[in-house]
């Protein structure tokens, strides 16, 4: 088997679970991504496989990588950003992996969502392919408002008829540069163009679907793919060893755990962790920061005397000791959250961020605040809330006790092994909804 993903934490940590049970299952699988990620690769037992023609920017911020992003927010950063970091990358991705197919004749190939290269390689060989979701549903839906939008879905037919409007907004006018875009892409690479709307014209959908979350944190739909399963939260393999930083047993303190981070992407200090830590450091709460990357840690500084800053601790260690995450709404972030019964306030940032934040809203699992609403004031008020009101504990709970049923890694790799036995025919069962 052939794993072939997006050199970026995000896109990465999903698969890693899935990786070693493949393996342990007895399959040979080689993974196709960035040169930072290769000890974790092995650590599955998978076979690492290096970029070449691929644009290998694992390991740098979005900034480092593509310099012409600074500054962009909102719609512009969203659209650029898939642009640059997706389709125009897919072309060398698809010449990597074309040459590796020849010398390693895979049964089939798993994808991030948004690896647009091992599309084009399915595209040219037939190889069946499955898509290992690194955020929300992206295909297209009647029920639900277009990507991108941060909406929640409306009752019919008013809410149909809100998100057809949308969608002809997205795809003739606020999405139309991406659409050539994608066009350029797949003409470049010698596919012909599909008819299909915004960010589906790149590629053709999959034929295996795995949405790494629980059915309760994605809106329902009358016309998901048919090969679209959840197999619950894939959220990394534990690290081998953990060495607790000094202050971990304040942790076992009476006053309740407030968590403050923006994922391991955003790098702007200044939207969310500086108003949050001025917003909790009067409050009789212990506030563990943690950076995710080397973000301007000294704007944070004097730290008040109940934060605690870390670039890096385990979730899994961490997040059993947390009442509360307040988080820009990263995919894998919310839904590590959930799987401990954490309840959120999302701040959302950029890219898919609003529509994970719309979801935690919908799920009744969290606060969402506006995206202009980022203010000590609402930041504060927003964790008193979730805090005092049992409803969103109560909520991400019964959403843990959901995750907690699900073996993921298991349920994967046997879904990958009946799709490849059967040439990309999926087998009915399962929830689908």
């Amino acid at each position: 088997m052939l794993i072939a993903t997006t050199p970026a934490p995000g896109h990465v940590v999903s698969v890693f679970e899935v990786a070693r049970e493949l393996v342990r299952r007895g399959h040979e699988v080689r993974w196709y991504t960035g040169r930072v990620f290769q000890s974790q690769v092995e650590r599955t037992g998978a076979r690492f496989e290096p970029m070449s023609a691929g644009l290998d920017f694992g390991g740098m911020s979005r900034e480092e990588a593509f310099p012409g992003h600074a500054g962009l927010t909102g719609l512009a950063s969203f659209k650029i950003g898939i642009r640059d970091v997706f389709y125009r990358t897919a072309p060398g991705q698809m010449d990597d992996l074309l040459a590796v197919l020849k010398r390693f004749p895979a049964d089939c190939i798993l994808a991030d969502d948004m690896c647009y290269g091992a599309c084009f390689a399915r595209e040219r060989t037939g190889i069946p392919l499955a898509w290992l979701s690194n955020s929300v549903y992206i295909l297209g839906s009647r029920d639900t408002p277009p990507l991108g939008w941060g909406l929640r879905p409306s009752p019919p037919p008013f809410g149909r008829m809100r998100d057809a409007l949308l969608g002809c907004v997205a795809d003739r006018a606020a999405m139309r540069d991406l659409r050539l875009a994608a066009d350029r892409t797949r003409a470049l690479v010698g596919l012909e163009r599909l008819r299909t709307g915004v960010m589906e014209n790149i590629a053709r959908p999959p034929d295996l679907y795995l949405m790494g979350t629980v059915p309760s944190f994605e809106y329902p739909r009358s016309d998901l793919l048919p090969g679209t399963r959840f197999v619950g939260g894939l959220l990394g393999l534990p690290p081998e060893s953990f060495d607790p930083p000094g202050w971990w047993e304040e942790l076992r303190e009476r006053r309740p755990v407030v968590l403050i981070t923006q994922g391991t992407t955003a790098n702007d200090v200044g939207r969310l962790l500086v108003p949050a830590v001025r917003a909790l450091a009067d409050q009789d709460l212990l506030v563990v920061v943690t950076t995710g990357s080397a973000l301007d840690v000294d704007r944070l500084r004097p730290l008040p005397g109940n934060v605690r800053l870390e670039r890096f601790v385990p979730y899994c260690h961490l997040l059993p000791q947390v009442d509360v995450m307040v988080t820009n709404g990263g995919y894998n972030g919310v839904n590590a959250a959930l799987a401990q019964g954490v309840p959120l306030v999302v701040a959302p940032g950029s890219e898919e961020n609003p529509d994970v934040a719309a979801r935690v809203g919908w799920a009744g699992v969290g606060v969402v605040l506006g995206r202009r609403a980022v203010s000590e004031s609402s930041l504060r008020d927003a964790v008193t809330t979730v805090l005092h009101d049992e409803r969103y504990r109560r909520r991400a709970r019964a959403l843990s006790r959901e995750y907690q049923s699900c073996d993921a890694p298991r349920r994967a790799a046997e879904l990958i092994e009946s799709m490849a036995d059967s040439q990309g025919q999926i087998p009915t069962g399962g929830v689908t909804r």
